[in-house]
Parts: structure tokens; C-alpha cells; sequence
């Protein structure tokens, strides 16, 4: 019978460090991807960040435009620039600007038989009152970053001959 002799100590000697090697390898690859899961992250926060801004710099300029339409000074006077708080923390976020002012689009004689017609406008002599379209544009500012958003809104309100005529040039 033939024993055979298995030597142990030569395997291992054959190796030199290819378990090292390899390990190193993966140890490396995992590293990049870790940072590539990083970088990744980072770039969606600030995608994120982003899309927050504007959505509340659209916000502050609703704001900012529901103010001046409510006030109705906008068709003669250029609304002056406004500090919007969003956050309601005391501390002005945002400023909106108009600029250039209110600009009226559109305008036709208002009649009686519309619906939402004033009693003031009632004459004896034909129409003194209009229907004019209006397109305020806001421009918001972040106070921090100094980042822009714009927003038009259009608005349909009535008007005095007087205001009509020089606004709308009738």
C-alpha cells in the first residue's frame, strides 16, 4: 500500500498573499461605491432644497399679488415692493417687487346686464365704467441666497373712464 505524503506547508507558501490582494480589491470597491451613494444624496437634497425654494418663493409672490389686487391702488398707483414672511418667524424671507408695474392688457365698455356690474357705473350717458384685464408680474427675491422667481397673474376688474383712458388708452 502507497501512502501518500500531503505537505500542507506548500499550498499556503504557493499563495503569497493573493487572499491580501483580492481583499484590498473589494475593500476598494466598496469604498467607491459608498462614495458614489454620497454623492448621489447630496445632489437629490439639493435638487430638493430647490424645488422647496421655489415653491415657496411661488407662495410669497401669491401673497404678495393678493395684497395688491385687494388694495386696488395697483391700476393707478405702481405697487411698492413688499417683505413676505413665509415661515411666520418675524423675519422678512422673501421680496417681491413689481416691476414693470401692473400693465393693463385688455378693456371693453362694462353693461348693465352683466353679471358682478357696479350701480356706480350706471349713467344716463352710455358706459363710464370698463372691464379691464390686468397682468401683474412679481418678482421674488431670496433675501438669503438671492435667488429669482417670477409669477404673472392676470387679474379682470372694473375701471373708471378716467382710469381706462390712460391706462388703457381708450
Amino acid at each position: 500500500m502507497k501512502y501518500f505524503s500531503t505537505n500542507i506547508g506548500a499550498g499556503i507558501k504557493q499563495q503569497y498573499g493573493s487572499t491580501l490582494l483580492v481583499a484590498l480589491i473589494m475593500l476598494v470597491l466598496l469604498t467607491l461605491i459608498a462614495i458614489s451613494a454620497i454623492k448621489s444624496t447630496t445632489s437629490s437634497l439639493q435638487v430638493v432644497g430647490n424645488a422647496q425654494f421655489r415653491e415657496e418663493a411661488k407662495a410669497a409672490a401669491q401673497q404678495a399679488i393678493e395684497k395688491v389686487i385687494s388694495d386696488g391702488n395697483f391700476k393707478d398707483t405702481p405697487p411698492a415692493p413688499q417683505n413676505i414672511d413665509v415661515n411666520q418667524d418675524g423675519n422678512a424671507d422673501f421680496t417681491v417687487t413689481f416691476a414693470p408695474a401692473p400693465s393693463c392688457i385688455s378693456f371693453k365698455p362694462a353693461d348693465p346686464n352683466d353679471v358682478g356690474f357696479p350701480t356706480v357705473c350706471a349713467s344716463s350717458i352710455g358706459a363710464v365704467c370698463y372691464w379691464t384685464v390686468w397682468d401683474i408680474r412679481a418678482v421674488v427675491s431670496d433675501v438669503q441666497t438671492g435667488a429669482n422667481v417670477v409669477l404673472h397673474q392676470g387679474v379682470k376688474t372694473i375701471a373708471g373712464l378716467d382710469t381706462a383712458v390712460i391706462a388703457c388708452g381708450v
